[in-house]
């Protein structure tokens, strides 16, 4: 039921932008794909509400309620005003926070409920934030662990209860148009380049790009480089002219297979918010030059419409 009622706005296509400027297509550079998998609406439509369903998970971006610096010795944490780190949900003085040498040490505060994999904890516990699985520590309907953005750590704070949460207004999307899919030439670099990419949040890393995708539209070649974020799939951060009207005003994410004999398939159908769309505790990645097209890309997901201030 729910794919037969999306899938007739799905199928609705917009118009292909116009190009004041056309130039010569190079033999490298391949056009949009004209030939469609059977499926393709259908995929498109199961993609979008997993992504739905993902983001509206009680430990979700939605449900991010604070980022809070870790200053280096010791921090008290709390919803009292008197905390060094001011928490949005939860006890006033749920403990604190020390930070030396590299390690962080969490002390909960006499009488404070807080638990470790369903375990409550009372002494003092070190919270491990390398790796992929840092130590999460829940406290009533939230939780909070400590993530490394550069040089620095931060308490990154969840809320089940979040407003974001349970306001959340929905997706929209541009109608889905097959002219916006291509397969483009896959270029790699080796070794791979380096490019400086900034955060949200001011901080600039050295990232390595491994290769680039170039691709052809109304008769102008484009080139967009991946960052590498260690996956399997290439990973595209991008903006266009749609940009603070029509979509995102930072950026917006595109996802691609791994290429194959020389090719990329680069579907901005698919291209979609990242986390600061929709909370401004969120650390996202804003694009490289190269990635700023200088077009309207009126595919994938528009700006969201509901509060993320």
């Amino acid at each position: 039921m729910m794919l037969a009622l999306v899938l007739p706005a799905l199928l609705a296509t917009s118009a292909a932008p116009t190009s004041p400027a056309h130039s010569a297509m190079p033999p490298h550079a391949i056009t949009a794909v004209s030939a469609l998998p059977t499926d393709y609406a259908q995929t498109i439509a199961a993609a979008r509400a997993e992504r739905v369903k993902q983001l509206t998970t009680p430990n979700g971006w939605l449900a991010l309620i604070g980022r809070h610096l870790i200053s280096p010795g010791l921090n008290t944490v709390g919803t009292a005003p008197d905390n060094s780190i001011i928490l949005a949900a939860g006890p006033p003085y749920l403990g604190t926070v020390t930070f030396q040498n590299g390690t962080v040490m969490l002390t909960p505060a006499p009488g404070a409920l807080l638990t470790i994999k369903d375990q409550r904890i009372q002494q003092p516990t070190e919270l491990i934030y390398q790796g992929t699985a840092p130590t999460t520590v829940v406290f009533d309907s939230a939780n909070f662990y400590v993530m490394m953005r550069g040089d620095s750590l931060f308490l990154r704070v969840k809320d089940r209860a979040a407003d974001r949460l349970k306001n959340f207004a929905g997706l929209d999307y541009f109608p889905l148009d097959p002219t916006w899919r291509f397969e483009a030439t896959w270029i790699p670099f080796n070794p791979p380049h380096q490019v400086n990419i900034t955060n949200m949040i001011g901080q600039t890393t050295l990232t390595p790009v491994p290769g680039k995708a170039v691709f052809t539209r109304d008769g102008r070649t484009f080139e967009l480089f991946p960052i590498d974020e260690g996956g399997a799939e290439l990973f595209f951060v991008i903006t266009d002219l749609t940009a603070g009207q029509e979509t995102y005003g930072a950026c917006r994410f595109l996802s691609a297979a791994p290429p194959q004999n020389g090719k990329i398939m680069l579907d901005f159908n698919q291209a979609e918010n990242p986390p600061c769309a929709f909370t401004p505790f969120a650390t996202c990645p804003l694009p490289p030059k190269e990635n700023r097209l200088p077009i309207r890309v009126t595919a994938g997901e528009k700006n969201y419409r509901g509060e993320h201030h």
